[in-house]
């Protein structure tokens, strides 16, 4: 098996995504941070989002061979441990808006079997021999974004034109999503808290003509473009109404350009637009992490 890994910091101050990666239990995957509504900062300045990807990467990439837990029994302890560490610092558990944060996708590789592990808005895509795709997981934010997207294309259309503005508009909808965080309403997210166990995917696939894996964060979607003259364009659904179309047009132009070449490109198209009109979203470069798994 060949593996290939890309991490390229958006345009805030840290890089909350980070890569998953224990050779010694075939383990791979990628975790994506979220900073915390109410700020925090680490001993060097880090964000929450950043400590609590960090600190998953962390606790993966130390366990050694021979450990018989499965994935979702490891995840589960790399919650609990984030939940001591927030409350080392003083972090309290029972505020959802001071909570660090993170998505997750992460695959254990057998001779005969692929097991996955999934939170959050990161997502595994699988490819076979004849050429099929396969999503193993959804997008369990996707519908929380698209409320607030909403808010900010109306918004646009309205004349505002500046990111912070447009970032005002949608504030209390932010708040709102981070209140329903590992509900049966909301999203699921490792955040600390023990419900997070009951929200997390889980699942085991065979190997017969497999042919890769794709885990990524959620940066490396192209954003929908937009045009506020078009009044057609007022109910624009979200990518995850239709998660295998989006994730097979992904996939399929990483195996094109490459994944460092597709990553480079797709940032130069949002520095194109730095006030996040054109393609709304919430900051001009999300975090773009990913890695392609390649069993041939």
């Amino acid at each position: 098996m060949l593996m290939q890994s890309v991490s390229v910091q958006g345009s805030s101050t840290w890089n909350e995504d980070a890569l998953i990666l224990n050779e010694a239990l075939h383990i791979y995957g990628v975790a994506d941070g979220a900073t915390s509504l109410v700020p925090y900062h680490g001993p060097q300045g880090e964000t929450g989002g950043r400590m609590a990807s960090q600190l998953v990467q962390r606790y993966f990439g130390q366990l050694t061979a021979g450990d018989e837990r499965n994935l979702m029994q490891m995840t589960c302890e790399a919650n609990r441990l984030l939940g001591a560490e927030m409350q080392a610092a003083g972090v309290p558990l029972e505020a959802k808006d001071q909570l660090w944060t993170t998505g997750v996708a992460a695959v254990r590789v057998t001779e005969h079997s692929v097991e996955y592990i999934q939170s959050g808005d990161c997502m595994i895509v699988a490819l076979y021999e004849d050429d099929s795709v396969r999503v193993l997981t959804r997008d369990h934010v996707a519908h929380m974004d698209e409320g607030a997207k909403q808010i900010w294309r109306e918004a646009v259309r309205q004349g505002v034109r500046t990111r912070e503005e447009l970032w005002e508009r949608i504030r209390h909808r932010m708040t709102g999503n981070r209140a329903s965080m590992n509900t049966r309403d909301g999203y699921a997210v490792l955040n600390g808290r023990p419900e997070a166990k009951h929200f997390m995917e889980y699942g085991i696939i065979n190997r017969i003509r497999l042919k890769g894996l794709l885990l990524h964060t959620d940066g490396l979607y192209v954003p929908s473009s937009f045009n506020p003259e078009d009044d057609s364009q007022t109910t624009v659904k979200a990518v995850a109404e239709k998660p295998a179309v989006g994730e097979e047009t992904l996939l399929r132009q990483i195996i094109e350009m490459g994944l460092e070449a597709y990553t480079h490109w797709l940032v130069a198209e949002e520095q194109r637009d730095p006030d996040c009109v054109r393609y709304p979203r919430f900051k001009m470069s999300d975090d773009k992490s990913a890695m392609w798994l390649d069993f041939c």
